[in-house]
């Protein structure tokens, strides 16, 4: 069963704002199969801490601003390395580079399908599903 388009849309909206904070190895990943409570999961990587604040509070704001979603809570801080914030259908993991690397969410969740952070379509190898390469079309 795919992710709601409501939890699609959320998901993009958490990665733009992250993205607008430079935050980069953004990722959506689709845990609906195997988490019944969430369809989403949004990582993102920031330099430091106060990247990590600046990118916390700019992705809250932004889903309030143009979704009217409010996080049902939020966890960790950015002295921590870690900021968990949870809108039930989609919670969003922003770490800092060693954070990211030590709780390692993108292996732990390497079976499940990756969605593109721009369009919300499915990727398949990193490719959107349906897109061809240029080596399958020939050119």
């Amino acid at each position: 069963m795919p992710a709601q388009p409501d939890a699609v849309e959320l998901a993009i909206a958490a990665a733009a704002a992250a993205e607008d904070k430079k935050a980069t190895d953004l990722s959506i990943l689709e845990v609906v199969d195997i988490l019944a409570i969430v369809d989403l999961f949004v990582l993102a990587t920031a330099a430091n801490e106060r990247q990590l604040k600046a990118v916390a509070d700019n992705v809250e704001e932004q889903c309030r601003l143009d979704l009217d979603r409010k996080p049902l809570r939020r966890e960790g801080t950015p002295e921590s390395g870690w900021v968990l914030l949870d809108y039930g259908d989609v919670v969003c993991h922003l770490f800092d580079g060693s954070s990211r690397d030590f709780f390692a969410l993108d292996r732990l969740w390497a079976d499940v399908p990756r969605r593109d952070i721009l369009t919300g379509e499915i990727l398949e190898d990193g490719v959107l599903v349906g897109s061809s390469s240029p080596s399958e079309d020939g050119a």
